[in-house]
């Protein structure tokens, strides 16, 4: 990050030095911006102390900080300073700690009133004033809706949440970073700062997914501002990394805090939360979806995806909405065609194309265009054979062979899945292909099937794909 001090050279040596000799192998440390990195990042947001200069354990308090944020952001629990916690360091997020007395509100800080005033102190230059109106008011309702607080807008004077948009210190001695990394920050309900919310005004403010969305990010600190500490829940709305959403952004886990903070809303308002983030190690796990995307592996389930990469130790989970804001919440099937450097993901009756991380223009497209009859309505699972130049197609009980050289429907299909994969079952949720072999997911069960001999060789745990 710019503007930064470096870190006291003594600390610098003692911490590369002394982090060589983990166990766990060979680390990234040895850049120095790194280490910058995540001591300014604990120092903010994990507590770890200032000034750690030649003192004793200064190493141990560091490793310790790693591992409460590994533990928080359900990471592989080391103490190093790895790719992945290095990755999470590196995004945008609210700029509240993870840990501590401000965030965890061991008291349950929360408004004694039920009405509770607001004022918009001034306005970026990013949108619209009613651009800004608008999203405060919706990122209020959202709390609203499954409480009894009420809302009332102040234009002067001092209300219980003063909202305002600075840059750098901007006057409450918590300073903000320029653009990315910290996005905005709200302090919990009390007398004075108490509510207050602040906004980066070095950040691009949008009302779409463009850049950061005003509404996206103000829900989340109004959370703040009512009382409500981070969630480790990735599908919830108070967990503290930034991603770009569609729909109603309450999970479970965020209507449950704020409950416990005021109760329900007494006109009994019916509410559909989001579902919670899939658990990667759940016995009863099962996938939506399964491709390959330059080398890693990408495992779609609800809104959400996996990504294992092979230098990464843990998967790394993700809205889809966060990298693909136009792709649909749920995802049928995938596949890729490494010859064109191409995947396709399938939702209902459209397909799109990505190259790389990146959709394709002209996308989406109607899969009827591969062939298939109007009556199929859905994909649920596709894989490509690298061996044979086909892809796969699967619905219901039956599958379709594709030549993606001809860009054609192969002739004497559909087959039946029972027929032709014996050891299956007749239906296919996600599927795969790695030398020579076809992994056939179905509910919680993942089946190796050898393409050659056409028979299963072992059944698996679908999630013994994600280490578990």
């Amino acid at each position: 990050m710019t503007g930064l001090p470096p870190p006291p050279p003594l600390l610098l040596l003692l911490l590369l030095g002394m982090l060589s000799h983990c166990s766990a192998g060979p680390l990234p440390h040895e850049n120095p911006d790194n280490m910058r990195l995540a001591e300014r990042y604990l120092n903010r947001l994990y507590g770890l102390p200032a000034g750690l200069k030649g003192r004793k354990g200064s190493l141990d308090a560091f490793q310790d900080k790693i591992k409460e944020m590994q533990e928080f952001f359900q990471l592989q629990v080391t103490g190093n300073l790895d790719e992945n916690t290095l990755d999470l360091m590196r995004q945008p997020r609210c700029g509240v700690p993870d840990v501590g007395e401000y965030n965890h509100f061991p008291r349950k800080l929360k408004w004694q009133t039920h009405n509770i005033t607001f004022r918009i102190v001034n306005y970026t230059p990013d949108l619209q004033k009613a651009d800004v109106d608008r999203a405060i008011r919706k990122a209020l309702n959202v709390w609203a809706d499954v409480t009894p607080l009420t809302f009332k807008k102040m234009s002067q004077g001092i209300a219980d949440i003063m909202i305002s948009f600075g840059s750098k210190e901007h006057g409450d001695y918590n300073p903000f970073d320029g653009p990315n990394g910290l996005l905005a920050h709200a302090y919990p309900p009390g007398p004075g700062i108490g509510g207050d919310t602040h906004f980066d005004e070095d950040e691009l403010w949008t009302k779409d997914s463009n850049a950061y969305n005003l509404y996206i990010v103000a829900a989340h600190e109004l959370g703040h501002a009512l009382g409500m500490s981070h969630s480790s829940d990735p599908g919830a709305l108070m967990y503290p990394i930034y991603a770009y959403g569609t729909g109603y952004p309450l999970a479970e886990d965020d209507i449950e805090g704020i409950q416990d903070l005021y109760g329900p809303n007494p006109d009994h308002k019916k509410v559909k939360p989001k579902p919670d983030a899939p658990e990667k190690c759940d016995p009863d796990l099962s996938f939506d979806a399964v491709t390959e995307l330059r080398g890693e592996t990408i495992i779609f389930k609800d809104r959400f995806y996996w990504r294992i990469h092979p230098q990464y130790v843990e998967p790394e989970q993700t809205l889809i909405k966060s990298t693909w804001p136009s792709l649909p919440k749920k995802v049928d099937a995938a596949y890729e065609n490494p010859e064109k450097d191409l995947v396709f993901i399938f939702s209902g009756i459209k397909m799109w194309a990505l190259n790389g991380y990146t959709l394709l223009d002209g996308y989406p497209k109607y899969i009827h265009k591969l062939g298939m009859p109007k009556s199929i309505r859905k994909i649920d699972a596709a894989v490509h054979i690298g061996d044979t130049g086909k892809t796969l197609f699967f619905t219901e009980e039956q599958y379709w062979s594709f030549d993606e050289a001809s860009g054609s429907m192969d002739k004497g299909y559909p087959r039946s899945i029972e027929t032709d994969f014996p050891g299956m079952s007749d239906e296919v949720d996600a599927a795969a292909y790695h030398y020579g072999y076809l992994y056939f997911f179905h509910d919680n069960i993942r089946y190796e099937y050898s393409y050659n001999s056409r028979k299963v060789i072992r059944i698996l745990r679908a999630n013994s794909i994600l280490n578990c």
